[in-house]
């Protein structure tokens, strides 16, 4: 990244020097995996169903779901013999408005065969320094970082521990489901993310079972990792569950979780089921554009970077 384009996201830059830093880190990202021998590869972002998380809203136009990211897609891919591929498309989501939020959003995301999410941090840690210049990263697990901030075994908590960790600090919060996890995910959001990557890139891995999402668990934990840098979550990456009866056992649990909420039921992805035990093993990561350039250029806000 040549000086001159690292600041050039100021309110005083004109739109010819942003988008020549969009597209030079576009640039550079395709030539980091074309070194690597990984395909790119395009998916639909219309599609009759998509990944049925409850803290996913989705966009629907004529009974077609605009995807919340190509994970779905891309494992079908996979499981159809593509191996090593990567996508830089627009992803949707519904109702995300805020300083690190847009609803439309430009997403990279990767699949390595026959990585598991340890070999995949490495690749990412690489990919920073190739791609951003930034520094070394740091590596904790969710135990750890938990133990660091909150002097909690996270694994072991109680919901009465996690309630009084949250007023000690002020966090005044109603109607918050009484669920050891969500209030797990409450503090980590609010007393353990701000702090993160302050002076290099922090990666957190193995994650707790209740947060495996589309991961394997291994040892008790989710086979998961996020990216995290100046305070901002920047990638989130698993080791790939290709358990098809594992699998839609977790759809459903979403599902369920759905109606609670009074969210609509999306359907099930049955193609991607069927498919899902031909997976290969596999680690997979998707990474925010705009937030990688806003990190770049040190802005505030995403606005800059879209």
């Amino acid at each position: 990244m040549t000086p001159e384009l690292a600041s050039i996201f100021r309110e005083e830059s004109n739109i010819k020097d942003r988008l020549v830093l969009r597209a030079e880190v576009l640039t550079k990202i395709r030539a980091f995996f074309a070194e690597r021998e990984v395909l790119e590869v395009e998916t639909p972002l219309l599609e009759p169903t998509t990944n049925p998380a409850p803290f996913l809203n989705n966009f629907i136009c004529d009974n077609l779901y605009l995807q919340t990211s190509p994970e779905l897609a891309m494992k079908k891919l996979l499981a159809s013999g593509s191996d090593d591929i990567y996508q830089i498309c627009k992803a949707f989501r519904k109702g995300e408005k805020g300083r690190l939020h847009n609803p439309e959003f430009t997403i990279l995301e990767w699949y390595r065969v026959n990585f598991d999410h340890h070999d995949l941090m490495k690749e990412m840690e690489d990919f920073l320094i190739s791609i951003a210049g930034f520094p070394k990263a740091m590596y904790y697990t969710y135990q750890e970082i938990c133990k660091k901030f909150l002097g909690i075994n996270p694994h072991q908590s109680t919901l009465e521990q996690l309630k009084s960790i949250a007023e000690k600090n002020n966090l005044n919060v109603s109607g918050l489901e009484d669920d050891v996890d969500t209030w797990l995910q409450l503090l980590f959001t609010h007393l353990i993310e701000p702090n993160l990557g302050l002076e290099q890139p922090t990666l957190i891995y193995d994650f707790p079972i209740e947060q495996a999402m589309l991961a394997k668990i291994s040892n008790g934990v989710a086979s998961r990792f996020e990216v995290y840098y100046r305070g901002v979550e920047l990638a989130n990456g698993f080791h790939e569950l290709n358990d098809a009866k594992e699998q839609r056992q977790r759809f459903n649990q979403d599902s369920n979780k759905r109606k609670k909420m009074g969210l609509p039921i999306i359907p099930l992805d049955e193609e991607f089921l069927t498919l899902l035990p031909k997976l290969p093993n596999c680690a997979g990561v998707a990474l925010g554009i705009d937030r990688l350039l806003l990190l770049l250029t040190k802005g505030n806000s995403l606005n800059e970077a879209l």
